[in-house]
């Protein structure tokens, strides 16, 4: 699954060139972000451009805002099956902008946060969906993360994984002309393009949000590659 992720590369030029955008709002740099929260994300309606969309999907159809309906996550392997993202993965599909994930390994000591991304630190995307709910208390954009299982690399710490797309898929996943097409270009990323260091147990609060979270967690946390 995936449950937190960081937005630390801010800077207008890197996200412009990135991503091939036209308009680009003043980021602050995110070190926690969660559920329900904000999260940046290229429509495949309006591309070019970042948008925010509350991270936990709120279908068009749903009574309520506030709704067990809202969705983090979607499994890449039933997108098709599930009648909340059916028509998504047709008509409303999104990349959701990062530099890297969390993940908790389970240990004999508990759970042990560690901090995936790129092996360059760079900028990618998530794979998501969005969908837009009108009502008397207005409109609201929201959206979900895909996730697949995990590769080598991060099956050591977590089953599962969000799909990174690569520059490429990025492409077939906006632009697509139908579902099938579209569901292509989902794979779990390259674990050889990874690596993960466990980092400090202060990102297991939301309240938490600062450089601190991304440090090394002492004693010494050796990356891990594949």
């Amino acid at each position: 699954m995936c449950g937190r992720y960081t937005l630390t590369i801010t800077d207008e030029d890197k996200l412009r060139e990135r991503f091939r955008l036209t308009k680009v709002p003043r980021l602050k740099a995110q070190y926690n972000i969660c559920p329900t929260r904000p999260v940046q994300a290229i429509l495949n309606t309006r591309p070019g451009e970042l948008v925010a969309l509350r991270w936990g999907l709120v279908p068009a159809w749903a009574k309520e805002t506030n709704t067990a309906y809202a969705m983090i996550n979607a499994r890449m392997e039933s997108l098709l099956e599930k009648p909340a993202y059916r028509e998504l993965v047709k008509t409303r599909r999104c990349l959701v902008i990062a530099d890297s994930f969390y993940e908790w390994k389970k240990t004999g000591g508990g759970k042990e946060p560690y901090r995936i991304m790129l092996k360059d630190e760079g900028l990618f995307a998530f794979a998501g969906l969005w969908d837009c709910r009108s009502g008397a208390d207005g409109e609201l954009l929201s959206g979900t993360i895909i996730t697949a299982p995990a590769n080598e690399l991060v099956r050591e710490i977590h089953d599962r994984m969000p799909v990174i797309l690569t520059k490429e898929s990025e492409a077939i996943w906006l632009e697509a002309a139908d579902a099938n097409e579209a569901l292509a270009a989902l794979k779990p990323c390259a674990a050889s393009l990874l690596k993960a260091c466990r980092v400090s147990k202060l990102v297991n609060s939301p309240e938490n949000d600062s450089a601190e979270l991304i440090r090394p967690a002492p004693p010494s946390s050796p990356e891990l590659t594949v």
